[in-house]
């Protein structure tokens, strides 16, 4: 059962919070681009789209912590430091995305429907807020290989 529900988790991370983090680091670039000169149809039908990817694949990746919890219970290991550090990480990447990058997006989305010029402060802050929430990733899934101080093995 170990094996199916670790299968499953890696899974869900892989499915879920890839295309979030690649479509969040592609929505600030294409936002400052409608400043650009780029054509308006390019612009209307890209911009909602990554952002419609971010809020769905981010609903898909709730899988990954009710995941992990059941694969961590069923190994045993809820107690290690390496997992806590892991889920409190992963709150942390999820209250980023929740409260700064998909409000972000809407707000760079709404400003573009009214007409409104793209701030480049807007777009490097939104680019900040995605690199931050895809570093957390990042650092989670070292833990997640690494596992330091693990007696399971790595």
């Amino acid at each position: 059962m170990n094996k199916i529900l670790l299968s499953l988790h890696v899974l869900a991370a892989v499915i879920a919070i890839g295309p979030v983090s690649v479509a969040a680091s592609m929505f600030p670039p294409a936002a400052r681009r409608t400043g650009a000169g780029e054509p308006a149809a390019s612009t209307a039908a890209t911009l909602p789209l990554l952002h419609r990817i971010c809020r769905v694949y981010a609903g898909v990746g709730l899988a990954v912590p009710v995941l992990g919890f059941a694969t961590a219970s069923s190994m045993g290991i809820l107690g290690s430091a390496w997992l806590i550090t892991s889920i409190v990480l992963t709150a942390a990447a999820a209250g980023i995305l929740v409260v700064l990058v998909l409000p972000g997006q809407e707000d760079l989305l709404e400003h573009i429907a009214a007409g409104d010029a793209v701030e480049r402060s807007h777009t490097v802050r939104l680019a900040m807020y995605t690199g931050f929430f895809n570093l957390l990733w990042a650092a989670v899934t070292v833990l997640m290989v690494v596992r330091p101080g693990s007696t399971t093995g790595a």
